[in-house]
């Protein structure tokens, strides 16, 4: 099997739509291999006669950090099929590289441990932020120290030892945005990074505005399936070495299976999120003109996520839903919901969440792709079934039982 083209690092200028280059990127080396779909390559490792050779390829990379030329060596190192997935996102979000892991939070992990080894283990960052990214900064466990700001406090956060900005914009689960061009000018020298997890480069292209690295959590929209976990970190190639040489020896690999079922993925992104993004437009629109909803959240930007806080009870309405499945993460092609204080956020301190802006009637839902029509009435009978009651123990005048 030849794979030598699928290990290119992805420096062709973005020139084509990103419909286009959602399915053709990852790709464009397979006409010349007589094969119109990717090869998926299991390898754990690789056959070589030339030890010396592999010697100094591996020396190589320790010092650095560049994919080897040549045949793989070892799966941990590197691997083809997961290498088309990093060469096809690094292009949709106009980057020269992307490094993927094992996960959203492994990906993340990677990118700590490749500032703090230059000793720069300071972060600055904006909540809210997914709950466990918020408890891996706040809590220690990689000798990270945070100063949590808002976006406009950040220019005075910013230390000696600072190796990161980290801001969310759509922030999970408020949907909160913030100017990422303006954010980037507050970093000055210091790398702004930028969960685009919720947006995709679909909606918006980070790096277009200032950001230095992109974080994904793969395993939702880009994935889009709900069947595959991974987390992927879009970069210059020079950081991206970085983070090569950590997941090599941390071992934070995504599998090849997962890289394939990414690449594939990604080839339908731009219809999935637009579709999606239809309807949780209207759907914020009807909850937003709802008597039986405090505030909706959803944002400029668009997307395919609505949070919305409930006058009654959040987990009679986790309870209620039939068509919409009540479940944590987002980003499937089928329509989940879920209460972040029970979940997503559950991990992060009740103070620091009520600061955020995750108060206990908030529900996040991300919508997929089945008709509004259908979403709305499963909505509808989850918010009336039962109604809401004051402390009297009466329905109050403003909230109708039916609809």
């Amino acid at each position: 099997m030849d794979t030598e083209a699928s290990m290119l690092p992805s420096t062709t200028p973005r020139s084509r739509a990103l419909a286009t280059e959602a399915v053709h990127a990852g790709r464009d080396d397979l006409a010349a291999l007589g094969l119109h779909a990717p090869p998926i390559d299991l390898s754990t490792t690789y056959p070589s006669y030339d030890s010396r050779g592999e010697a100094e390829r591996i020396d190589a990379f320790a010092t650095t950090g560049a994919r080897p030329d040549g045949p793989p060596v070892y799966a941990r190192l590197d691997n083809p099929t997961t290498a088309r997935f990093e060469t096809a996102l690094a292009r949709l979000e106009g980057t020269a590289s992307a490094v993927s892991f094992a996960s959203g939070m492994a990906a993340l992990t990677a990118v700590l441990l490749a500032r703090a080894s230059m000793g720069l283990r300071h972060v600055v960052a904006v909540r809210p932020l997914y709950g466990c990214s918020d408890h891996l900064l706040g809590a220690g466990l990689l000798g990270t120290e945070v100063t949590w700001t808002d976006p406009a406090g950040i220019a005075g956060a910013i230390r000696p030892d600072t190796g990161l900005v980290m801001v969310e914009t759509p922030a999970n689960p408020t949907l909160a945005e913030v100017d990422i061009r303006a954010v980037a000018y507050s970093c000055g020298s210091v790398p702004l990074l930028v969960d685009n997890t919720f947006a995709t480069p679909v909606l918006q292209r980070p790096v277009e505005h200032g950001a230095r690295v992109v974080l994904h959590s793969a395993t939702k929209y880009l994935g889009g399936h709900g069947d595959v976990m991974g987390g992927v970190v879009a970069c210059d190639e020079e950081f991206a070495a970085r983070l090569r040489q950590v997941r090599f020896a941390t071992g934070g690999v995504l599998h090849p299976m997962a890289g394939y079922l990414l690449l594939r993925g990604l080839s339908t992104l731009p219809v999935r999120v637009r579709a999606a993004s239809t309807s949780a437009a209207e759907l914020s629109r009807r909850l937003a003109a709802d008597p039986r909803i405090a505030r909706v959240h959803y944002p400029k930007v668009g997307g395919a996520m609505v949070s919305f806080e409930v006058y009654g009870d959040p987990h009679r309405v986790i309870s209620a839903v039939r068509l919409i499945t009540p479940a944590v993460s987002l980003g499937s092609v089928d329509t989940l919901i879920q209460h972040p204080v029970s979940l997503s956020h559950r991990i992060v301190a009740e103070g620091d969440r009520q600061a955020a802006g995750v108060g206990d009637r908030l529900l996040r839902m991300s919508v997929g792709l089945e008709d509004v029509e259908d979403l709305w009435a499963d909505l509808c009978q989850a918010l009336s079934d039962p109604p809401a009651r004051t402390a009297a123990g009466t329905v109050p005048e403003w909230l109708p039982t039916g609809r």
